[in-house]
């Protein structure tokens, strides 16, 4: 059994991040079929439903006061949403303690997950995902960010799935094309803040799912290497 040979090996838990339309979702279900089908447990955790605080309250701001839509965006029927992308000194002011709170939950939960029965615990986002909303060209912002990066445990491997903003705007349609490029940079100048990162550049989604799964594959058990070369031969067809 693979979690008998690689209890001691495994990681405990890896994150993807990456700005809205980079193909988050499309990998971790790509990685959670791949390591089922080895055998391997793999528990989700996605942020926003099972970390975030006052969520209610979050949305019915960027609803009711902001005036965005409702939903996710879709090339058929494209939305217009107003939460992280509006920027102002009162709502990073906001966000400070929004996100503090969502660090306490994060190590609450996490710690719940790490006992339970699984050989891996996958986050759909993490805490960067939100510090990548705050402005780090200012020094506060920049000192936040460096007490809650130490307040939070880090992931065994934290992906950054870099995607090209007119590409992932058109593949999910929900905020203005200047903020995804606005937010992509984010995400590279927080990578630097964290630091150890797994940057992966845009390309295919199939060469996407090729490193990530030879990535999370190699550190899950000692025959981790072989199975990856096995498996960037096999990539080369569709999953099934």
């Amino acid at each position: 059994m693979i979690r008998a040979k690689t209890e001691k090996r495994i990681p405990r838990f890896v994150s993807f991040s990456g700005i809205d339309g980079a193909g988050k979702s499309t990998q971790i279900e790509s990685l959670r079929a791949r390591l089922g089908e080895a055998g391997v447990c793999v528990s989700l955790i996605t942020f926003w439903n099972d970390i975030a605080r006052l969520t209610r309250l979050r949305e019915a701001t960027g609803h009711t006061l902001f005036k965005g839509d409702k939903g996710a965006g879709t090339p058929d029927k494209p939305v217009s949403r107003r939460d992280k992308n509006v920027q102002s000194w009162y709502m990073t002011a906001v966000r400070f303690g929004l996100y503090f709170f969502d660090a306490i939950s994060l190590r609450i939960v996490l710690a719940k997950a790490l006992k339970a029965d699984t050989d891996l615990v996958i986050f759909d986002r993490y805490l960067y995902d939100e510090l990548a909303n705050l402005p780090l060209h200012n020094r506060l912002a920049r000192c936040y960010v460096w007490l809650l990066l130490r307040f939070v445990p880090q992931p065994d491997i934290s992906f950054i799935l870099d995607a090209d903003p007119v590409q992932a705007c058109a593949r999910k349609p929900e905020y203005p094309l200047d903020f995804l490029h606005s937010s992509r940079a984010s995400y590279l100048a927080l990578s630097e803040l964290v630091g150890g990162m797994t940057i992966i550049a845009p390309q295919p989604a199939q060469e996407v799912e090729r490193q990530v799964v030879q990535q999370v594959w190699t550190k899950l058990s000692p025959e981790g290497l072989q199975w990856a070369q096995t498996f960037a031969h096999t990539a080369q067809s569709p999953s099934k």
